[in-house]
């Protein structure tokens, strides 16, 4: 990467817009917002968290969500950024190349300047973004393999962040995500309380915080439960049977969760009444 110019032009964090009246998210599975089901069907996430504490902020503020999941980098710096260049929002959160990190064929170096020439342009077109880094897989059996792959890429990341001037929000870094009560039952998405910690995160960094820094840095009161070895062991084998497998035979056979699916905000609009159901605690959960 060392034929991109260190200073691009491109916006700063002193030309950001003071107020955020519009925000699109951008990304795969995690930005759509698995495994956050909301009641009444779909689902949340941290970029639906975050848009309904911002719009409880400013008056008539605007959402769209282009995020699906499986989707890999050609996809986010591909239609979903030109779309969102043409919805010309003051906020843009990016979550991209988790899907092809995990494939060990693809190019990290090359994946990152894909990624690098994609935000200089949001960032060109005035437009404020939030990176996600990876976040650790250290302790998840199996995924624990990917842990160097991910930390390549996410100190790419930051190197991205630091070239365009843009807010990186260090998943790594979150210490409750290493916590199992932060993840759904397939240990590759966010339930409710992991996409609460994460968009608290964000919030604070866009300095509009949801409570205090206990939301995301400490949320629970009480340690993790940890199972003896025999159940832990019994628990891994089901979840590799019902989740891992299956994740591994689409990727074989060149399939994706998200064949056939399209965004679930696809226009900036404003959330309707019902859709600021407001923070979730996640103290005991």
């Amino acid at each position: 990467m060392t034929d991109l110019d260190p200073h691009p032009p491109g916006s700063t964090r002193a030309d950001r817009p003071a107020v955020i009246r519009s925000y699109v998210a951008i990304g795969d599975s995690l930005t759509e917002g698995l495994d956050d089901p909301r009641p009444g069907g779909g689902y949340r996430g941290f970029a639906d968290r975050l848009a309904e504490h911002l719009g409880s902020i400013t008056p008539g503020f605007r959402y769209a969500n282009l995020a699906v999941r499986g989707r890999r980098m050609r996809h986010i710096v591909g239609e979903q950024l030109e779309h969102t260049l043409r919805l010309a929002p003051d906020l843009v959160t990016v979550h991209a190349g988790g899907n092809d990190v995990l494939r060990p064929t693809t190019d990290l170096d090359r994946l990152a300047l894909e990624l690098d020439q994609g935000i200089r342009r949001l960032c060109e077109a005035g437009i404020r973004v939030v990176i996600l880094s990876g976040h650790d897989t250290g302790w998840v059996p199996v995924l624990r393999v990917y842990r160097g792959r991910i930390a390549v890429f996410s100190m790419h990341l930051r190197a991205i962040a630091e070239r365009n001037g843009c807010d990186i929000v260090d998943l790594w870094a979150l210490d409750a995500l290493n916590d199992p009560r932060a993840w759904s039952v397939d240990r590759l998405h966010f339930n409710a309380a992991g996409h609460q910690i994460v968009a608290a995160r964000i919030a604070e960094i866009l300095g509009h915080p949801f409570g205090p820094r206990e939301t995301w840095a400490s949320p629970w009161s009480t340690p993790p439960e940890r199972l003896p070895r025999i159940l832990r062991r019994r628990e891994n084998l089901r979840w590799t049977r019902e989740h891992l497998v299956p994740w591994l035979s689409r990727r074989a056979l060149g399939r994706s969760s998200g064949d056939g699916r399209f965004p679930k905000r696809p226009d900036l609009t404003e959330l309707a009444p019902g859709q600021t159901d407001g923070p979730l605690p996640t103290d005991g959960g």
